[in-house]
């Protein structure tokens, strides 16, 4: 059985906007819309991790797809630690973390079951 190449292409444009949002959003929520320091903090560094699967991600390579979704589960643990002991926006954005995040596992996990194996 071939695989669907437009299912291919929505599950991979679906993981890298994920991606690219939760990149976004650690970004913001670290140094302007919930720091825990005002001016922000140096947990801003948390972003980095999700910058080494990127472009792979971009480029639909099957082996980054493999291991991103074994990273993306730290971010969907904080998001859930967070959005149960912040509160306010900091909870809010901590649930949009874990939402992305999980949203970010089933798309690569699905593009890499869809994907012939190599």
């Amino acid at each position: 059985m071939k695989p669907d190449p437009q299912l291919a292409k929505i599950l991979q444009v679906t993981a890298s906007a994920c991606l690219i949002g939760l990149i976004f959003l650690s970004v913001a929520w670290e140094l302007w819309l919930a720091p825990l320091r005002p001016g922000g903090s140096w947990l801003v560094l948390k972003t980095l991790p999700l910058l080494l699967p990127l472009f792979g991600i971009l480029r639909g390579k099957l082996y980054t797809y493999r291991w991103s979704t074994l990273l993306i589960w730290i971010y969907f643990t904080e998001g859930v630690v967070r959005a149960w002991s912040d509160a306010g926006l900091s909870s809010q954005l901590a649930t949009l973390e874990w939402v992305m995040a999980l949203i970010f596992f089933f798309t690569a996990a699905f593009f890499t079951r869809l994907l012939p194996r190599v």
